[in-house]
């Protein structure tokens, strides 16, 4: 189970010019911990309604949000009241979803809770482990609001912590290299999946993106659109 012949085959299909340019750019443990509490929370949200809605939409009306949320800033959402999250689900110049709305002012508290914790949520993410990489997805899923699945994977890997992302095509590698035999769903087919990469990480010295990155060029594009955890 080396990780050799599937970068070869990612090679074989790219080319190693090509791919060695499409590997994601990560952030130290240091870096992490200086960036902003209230960009984590508005980078949570965007995820949050990206999941099942276009993209581009998001983006076009993102900075009327940031008008309506007081750029992000977690205490102020936080004490947001029930009357202006109603207010704020008809407001037309945002999505007007109001469960997704409602996530907001919750995920403020969970990046409240981790300020108290840790002192920031930045430094929360520095200071989890990166060979529990399934620990932290299965951790936001439980303590945020509509964190879970490719919501996660994506807000993680936008924030440049260094992490996996379960992919199609890197559930198939993982199904060929006889790790798991579905999408890893269960805590034993996760924590296996997990016990791959970190066997890779340690024969490669690659960070865990890149082997995430890797895996999906050796059978596909390369893209990462993550499936659910």
């Amino acid at each position: 189970m080396t990780f050799e012949k599937i970068y070869e085959r990612a090679v074989k299909r790219k080319g190693e010019e090509a791919l060695l340019d499409s590997l994601p750019e990560m952030n130290t443990p240091r870096a992490l911990a200086q960036i902003p509490d209230a960009i984590y929370l508005r980078e949570m949200s965007k995820c949050v309604f990206r999941a099942g809605f276009v993209w581009k939409i998001v983006e076009y009306k993102w900075p009327n949000f940031e008008r309506a949320f007081a750029n992000f800033n977690p205490k102020a959402v936080a004490n947001f009241s029930d009357e202006r999250l109603d207010e704020l689900a008809l407001d037309a110049s945002i999505i007007r979803n109001r469960t997704k709305i409602l996530t907001i002012r919750d995920n403020a508290m969970f990046v409240l809770d981790m300020i108290e914790q840790h002192q920031s949520f930045g430094q929360f993410l520095a200071d989890w482990p990166a060979d529990d990489i399934v620990g932290l997805l299965l951790y936001l899923k439980k303590h945020g609001s509509r964190l879970g699945g490719r919501t996660s994977q994506y807000f993680l890997r936008f924030m440049g912590k260094d992490t996996f992302m379960f992919t199609q095509d890197v559930v198939t590698v993982l199904i060929a290299e006889g790790i798991v035999d579905k999408e890893p769903s269960s805590q034993r087919d996760l924590r296996a999946a997990q016990q791959a990469f970190n066997q890779w990480h340690d024969e490669t010295g690659l960070p865990y993106s890149h082997l995430s990155r890797i895996m999906a060029a050796s059978l596909g594009t390369g893209h990462e659109e993550p499936v659910h955890i």
